[in-house]
């Protein structure tokens, strides 16, 4: 099952990634996970929102560039090699794994893994049957 993403594009400045997280708490978006990857010019802030389409229209009124897009989660061992064998069976059936980002469940034994695939359907079948178990969304929050 697919899970709502955040992703928002920002300039690569001091201030700004302050800024944006800032912004969305007075707009009562609560943050639950994110990711920041920067380029020299600009930055991609990929994030969990509690409500991800009250994120994108703040966001946008703004005047950010914001948009909702869908990734997979799973949960791995919070053992070394899990996740490398979630994306050996992805890998193997020729599913694209276009970025990724972790982060482990303290006192759970596991860790919660975001892909973005160029195929969500087949990798959230791949993946179960793998026996990998997927997130669901309203069990994020």
């Amino acid at each position: 099952m697919s899970i709502q993403q955040v992703s928002v594009f920002i300039e690569n400045r001091p201030g700004r990634l302050a800024g944006i997280l800032g912004f969305l708490a007075q707009e009562g978006v609560g943050l639950r996970a994110y990711s920041f990857a920067e380029a020299s010019d600009f930055g991609i802030l990929r994030m969990l929102v509690d409500d991800t389409a009250k994120a994108v229209a703040a966001l946008k009124r703004g005047g950010y560039t914001a948009r909702a897009n869908e990734v997979l989660g799973i949960y791995v061992p919070d053992e070394a090699g899990a996740a490398a064998e979630a994306f050996r069976v992805l890998g193997d059936a020729g599913v694209n794994v276009e970025y990724t980002y972790a982060f482990a469940v303290q006192g759970r034994g596991e860790a919660f893994v975001l892909l973005r695939v160029d195929d969500n359907e087949k990798a959230a079948d791949l993946l179960a049957r793998a026996g990998f178990r997927l997130a669901q969304p309203a069990s994020l929050f």
